[in-house]
């Protein structure tokens, strides 16, 4: 079973983007998965929760110091070598590594950063709540909405492929996208004016599924480059559009 990128799962637990194109039903079939997103949920959770505590005492000063080692410990756990059969299109060869403990449970990576954070923000928190001068029940707030758009296959792109986009009020560009074809260059990602096909691009994207925030000049006006636009592009020292585009779809809101 082919499990959800962590990436994306860090921005289903913070409610940046709904679970799409089968991921609720993954899901809930998933385990490990569903785990991981339960446990960002909670780390997020924890980080909402201690906006509005202005008066919390310092910390001990070792308390940071106790954090790091464990963490520490954690990772530089021992791991034993486990001998399975190779799975459905692995080759071959000599025994799989693991990673299993000898003893206790080692967190894996994304964990131990995620603990590391929030230890960083409680401890921080007395200094920083005042500033933010939010009540204790208050959500963190999140950034609105401007205009979305679904992004839909172009020309002979795959039919499964798709994503799609929002504006955010902090003068950034949510994509989702899913199912891009593989190309042997990179994504690009456009804003263009529909009325005269003038275009500028708004940044790249690392992979054919995922999320990415791009910023947008703030002077861009909308009402006109109202198109998004992914495409194929070659490391061709060209920064012109290649003309293959992928997902396109109209800005509104």
């Amino acid at each position: 079973m082919q499990h959800l990128d962590h990436d994306r799962l860090v921005f289903l637990a913070l409610g940046e983007s709904e679970a799409v194109d089968g991921e609720a039903t993954h899901l809930g079939a998933c385990g490990h998965c569903r785990g991981e997103l339960d446990t960002l949920r909670h780390v997020a959770g924890l980080g909402a929760g201690t906006q509005g505590l202005a008066d919390l005492p310092d910390p001990p000063e070792h308390l940071w110091a106790d954090i790091v080692a464990e963490i520490r410990a954690a990772e530089e756990l021992p791991a034993l070598t486990d001998r399975r059969p190779p799975r459905s299109g692995e080759p071959d060869g000599p025994a799989v590594t693991t990673g299993r403990p000898r003893r206790g449970r080692r967190w894996p990576r994304w964990a131990s950063t995620a603990v590391t954070a929030t230890a960083a923000a409680v401890i921080g928190v007395a200094g920083t709540a005042v500033v933010l001068g939010t009540g204790a029940d208050e959500p963190a707030p999140q950034p609105t909405v401007l205009a979305s758009a679904p992004l839909a296959a172009f020309g002979a792109t795959p039919k499964d492929a798709s994503g799609d986009a929002r504006v955010l009020g902090d003068n950034r560009l949510h994509l989702h996208v899913a199912n891009l074809p593989s190309v042997p260059g990179y994504y690009e990602v456009w804003l263009i004016d529909p009325k005269t096909m003038e275009m500028f691009s708004v940044g790249t994207l690392s992979n054919g599924s995922g999320d990415a925030l791009l910023p947008i000049p703030s002077n861009v006006d909308l009402r006109t480059y109202s198109v998004v636009d992914i495409s194929a592009e070659r490391y061709d020292n060209n920064t012109r559009h290649s003309g293959d585009s992928l997902l396109r779809g109209t800005l509104t809101g």
